[in-house]
């Protein structure tokens, strides 16, 4: 597919890979082989923003009630997730690891990246939302504001993610799922019905194109 003609690049990019079960059945895998099939395109995806000028992308690596699954899922996608940050750390991704890391569901080796300046220098702010939980969040933010005074939005755990632009679901759901709620609040929403692990650029490319076509008004 050739790239469209884009006149307006979101600065900030959410990306919600779902279907990595499903698209695992289907190929005659468990359910828990699906998460490694869904590294690469998270690494195609921040390439593709580095071509294109997004200024910051977030991945939604897990969520603390995707941690209730079974044990052999769990820590599928754990180890998954610490492989995309290793890697993504390898390419100068300027990257941040967000999630309540005092769970022992919170991977150790990602513990180091919870600070996003002792890593990376590369044009791409990338936030990886790691046993996040929306409520987590605003209770982590309610908590420093009675220490440290302040707004609570100042004082959330995710206060360094900037407003997004556009958020794109791949998988057919049409759900947030305790994405960013407070980053989301003028969010575009893009719903792509193909799993993640059969992302392509031209998926990502429609996305964009929808996306010009948006009255963005912030509620002006």
């Amino acid at each position: 597919m050739k790239l469209p003609r884009l006149t307006r690049i979101p600065k900030h990019i959410g990306v919600i890979p779902d279907g990595n079960r499903r698209w695992a059945l289907e190929h005659g895998y468990t359910k828990e082989m699906g998460y490694d099939h869904g590294i690469n395109p998270g690494f195609r995806m921040y390439e593709l923003c580095q071509e294109l000028g997004v200024e910051e992308l977030t991945l939604y690596g897990f969520t603390q009630d995707n941690t209730k699954r079974p044990a052999i899922q769990t820590k599928a996608f754990q180890k998954a997730c610490v492989d995309a940050v290793r890697i993504l750390a390898d390419r100068d991704a300027r990257l941040l690891v967000i999630g309540d890391s005092d769970s022992p569901m919170f991977p150790e080796e990602l513990k180091p990246y919870r600070t996003r300046s002792q890593f990376g220098s590369g044009s791409v702010k990338v936030n990886f939302l790691v046993n996040y939980g929306w409520l987590w969040d605003l209770d982590y933010g309610r908590r420093r504001q009675a220490e440290t005074g302040g707004k609570l939005l100042e004082n959330i755990a995710s206060a360094d993610i900037s407003r997004v632009d556009l958020i794109i679901r791949w998988g057919g759901r049409r759900r947030l799922s305790g994405f960013l709620p407070v980053q989301s609040i003028y969010a575009d929403f893009y719903v792509v019905d193909e799993y993640w692990p059969d992302f392509t650029p031209n998926q990502f490319y429609d996305a964009l194109q929808w996306y010009q076509s948006q009255d963005v008004t912030l509620g002006g």
